[in-house]
């Protein structure tokens, strides 16, 4: 094994280490988590909000016993492939052995410790971003129509974990027409290959068709509830927080893209990322859409830096890598829940001059809204088991909740494995069970409920009391209450019908 490698394999075994480290042990799992393992539980081509390449991981997840360790080692194995795919884009342009240490410290200590902390599409759509721009790097070295193909095997499997790897193409086609670039679109070469992109995601166009086409639905939604509140200088602001510790590393690759002759023919990555970015600043996208644009500059920034810091300059090779390191630090210590929520609570300044305590709501919050979406879980799951456990008829009892991540949570922590929480929110609105007449709801209900006294459901049971709340204080979930409606006195399920159909996207 060479030294190279042997390296290499050091920073995989630190990114892993890490990863297991970051989350202080008071923290549950993540919202967002819950209903993409559900979603292993459920396979389809297609899901409300996002294709099917996560559930076939959630569905890994589940053969392996579905805990936690495998829950954060997927998102964990991703962020290392993006490592490893920056590494050899490195050795693609030239770079030795510094470059390559300065490049896999750069991704290593970044945003993408972040991102690959929770099992989210976010990490493997990362990956994809990286992995299509490795191929059209490899293309325009060599000009092998290969890479061409390999770019469509990327652009299929990004696809097909998140439509988000669109607006990655639809920067780099204008960046190709702009540059010297142009004769690809003379190369018959990337028809076919766009022919065998089209062929890997077909089956959830197909089922995108079958079923409305429920993505377009999720984004008008998601622009009329989240991206309403996103403000575009913010997005540009933020763009610049997400690889802070080595922005000096992506300054170089710039400034390499035009200064230095062996790179002015990659110009085409500057480009798309001014066309991607200029797309998402108009749509008020989020601003870790981005990240992807980011991790090939890497790979030219330090082949670049190796270049510039010879002869006199040779003593900043070190000093660069410790740099990263140490300007990582402060962020390491607010950007993730190493500490318990009590503890960021009490000394919140930090954190709210980054902006970690903004919301999708546009509003600030005792903590960062990831770290309260991870509290609160297992004490919701446990105090729905204690009311579970005293009905007796649970063959027609029904566990009904007013969010994805209250009926993930329950399922993931219940002790009773065929529980089945559900809700008309997200995905689960077609994992309703109904094939059995339903007596007897136990009703989990958010905190700003407006019907507290359940004068609607009064007609339609027996009984009804309230049996608890999440009373986890900085939960994102507190107050939520959770009820008991026993002995049904009409069909729950004819009522239930009519809802899905009314929630259902149309």
């Amino acid at each position: 094994m060479t030294k190279k490698t042997l390296i290499l394999c050091l920073f995989i075994l630190i990114k892993f280490a890490l990863h297991y480290v970051i989350i202080a042990p008071e923290y549950d799992l993540h919202r967002d988590e819950y209903l993409h393992l559900d979603q292993g539980k459920h396979l389809a081509w297609g899901y409300l909000s996002v294709p099917p390449f996560t559930s076939w991981v959630s569905y890994v997840i589940l053969l392996l016993g579905n805990g936690a360790f495998w829950v954060k080692f997927f998102p964990a194995l991703f962020g290392a492939c993006t490592l490893v795919v920056v590494w050899k884009a490195i050795e693609q342009l030239g770079g030795g052995l510094f470059a390559l240490i300065l490049g896999a410290t750069a991704i290593t200590f970044s945003v993408l410790m972040r991102i690959n902390m929770l099992y989210q599409p976010n990490s493997a759509d990362i990956l994809g971003w990286t992995l299509l721009y490795f191929c059209i790097l490899n293309y325009l070295k060599t000009e092998q129509n290969k890479w061409l193909y390999m770019a469509a095997l990327a652009f299929g499997f990004s696809f097909l974990n998140k439509y988000n790897i669109v607006f990655l193409v639809a920067g780099l086609i204008p960046a190709l027409l702009v540059t010297k670039n142009f004769k690809i679109f003379k190369n018959s070469a990337l028809y076919f290959a766009a022919f065998l992109a089209l062929l890997i995601i077909l089956p959830n166009l197909i089922w995108q068709y079958q079923n409305n086409f429920p993505v377009i639905f999720h984004m008008k939604l998601l622009a009329k509830s989240q991206l309403v509140n996103v403000d575009r200088l913010d997005f540009l602001k933020e763009q610049l927080l997400y690889f802070l510790s080595s922005i000096f590393v992506l300054i170089a690759a710039f400034v390499a893209l035009f200064a230095h002759p062996a790179f002015r023919k990659y110009q085409v990555f500057f480009w798309s990322l001014v066309f991607t970015l200029s797309l998402f600043t108009y749509l008020r996208a989020k601003g870790y859409y981005a990240i992807g644009l980011y991790p090939i500059f890497i790979a030219f920034g330090a082949a670049y830096l190796e270049y510039l810091f010879q002869n006199r300059l040779i003593w900043l090779r070190p000093v660069s890598i410790l740099v990263i390191i140490a300007m990582f630090i402060p962020i390491f210590r607010v950007a993730f829940p190493i500490k318990s929520p009590s503890e960021i609570a009490e000394n919140s300044k930090p954190y709210q001059n980054l902006g970690l305590l903004r919301w999708e709501d546009g509003k600030d919050h005792e903590l960062p809204q990831d770290f309260a979406d991870m509290l609160g879980w297992k004490e919701l799951a446990q105090k729905v088991d204690a009311e579970y456990a005293k009905i007796q008829d649970k063959k027609h009892t029904l566990v009904l909740c007013d969010n994805y991540g209250q009926a993930g949570a329950i399922n993931y922590y219940s002790k009773f494995k065929d529980i089945q929480a559900v809700t008309m929110n997200a995905d689960y609105i077609n994992w309703v069970p109904l094939d059995e007449e339903i007596k007897h709801i136990i009703l989990v209900q958010n905190a700003d409920d407006d019907d507290p006294e359940r004068n609607k459901e009064k007609p339609l049971f027996q009984t009804i009391h309230r049996i608890g709340r999440i009373e986890s204080p900085y939960a994102r979930e507190r107050g939520a209450s959770i009820y008991v409606l026993l002995d049904a006195k009409v069909s729950i399920n004819a009522i239930l019908k009519n809802d899905i159909e009314e929630n259902r996207w149309h």
